[in-house]
């Protein structure tokens, strides 16, 4: 299996959202910016790209009414 190569931006993205998960928090887009110190607008290529690289996978709120925003899970690494 191939081996992921990820910018020093997307490892950061990525790492934020898995400290959020293990910490039980969900990690919706705000809070990711502000672990991995960036804000929302620096915040989106790397979702995307980290999105592509099937290494996140975003869920949107699943009750209606109760929207938000997305949340983005992490995939383990291979």
């Amino acid at each position: 299996m191939r081996q992921v190569q990820l910018s020093d931006v997307e490892q950061r993205v990525y790492d934020a959202v898995a400290v959020l998960e293990a910490r039980g928090q969900v990690p919706y887009p705000d809070l990711i910016a502000q672990e991995a110190g960036l804000t929302e607008e620096q915040l989106l290529a790397p979702l995307h790209q980290l999105t592509e690289k099937n290494l996140l996978h975003r869920e949107d709120s699943p009750m209606a009414g109760l929207d938000f925003g997305p949340r983005f899970c992490a995939r383990q690494m291979a």
